[in-house]
């Protein structure tokens, strides 16, 4: 086999997965599809709105995924789309979707927090560096590709 997986990137691929496994499960206890949250936790963490490219971007989530999800939560009275320009669209919580967000996404973001604030600062640091390097790192190669 010409490309062998080293041990570091077998681990990676396990934590990577099992940090996703995590997620999912948190969301289900919520009560929540992945993509709901996702789209609830985007909006939340900018304020009560979020331009729909940008929740795209940040949620890695398809074009199609998002917006699937999206006129789910519109039905359901939790957000509606605001035009925000000739070719861009906001997404906003309603009341309702306020109060759901906080409930929902809001406790991830809590747990999030949580477990930062318990690291040492020198610990976060480093992790976010990392992760950083690794990120760029990435998209070098994908440009290579």
């Amino acid at each position: 086999m010409k490309n062998k997986i080293s041990k570091e990137l077998k681990r990676y691929n396990f934590l990577f997965g099992e940090t996703g496994a995590a997620y999912h499960e948190m969301y289900l206890k919520l009560g929540m599809s992945d993509s709901a949250i996702s789209i609830l936790y985007a909006v939340l963490e900018n304020g009560e709105s979020r331009p729909l490219q940008e929740i795209c971007r940040c949620t890695g989530l398809s074009k199609q995924t998002i917006n699937s999800a999206i006129r789910k939560l519109e039905t359901a009275g939790i957000l509606y789309l605001e035009i925000s320009g000739p070719r861009n669209k906001t997404v906003c919580l309603t009341e309702k979707g306020k109060i759901l967000a906080e409930k929902t996404a809001g406790k991830v973001i809590a747990a999030e927090n949580e477990i930062f604030a318990s690291w040492p600062q020198e610990d976060v640091e480093k992790y976010l560096e990392l992760t950083e390097a690794y990120l760029i790192a990435l998209k070098e190669k994908t440009q290579n590709l």
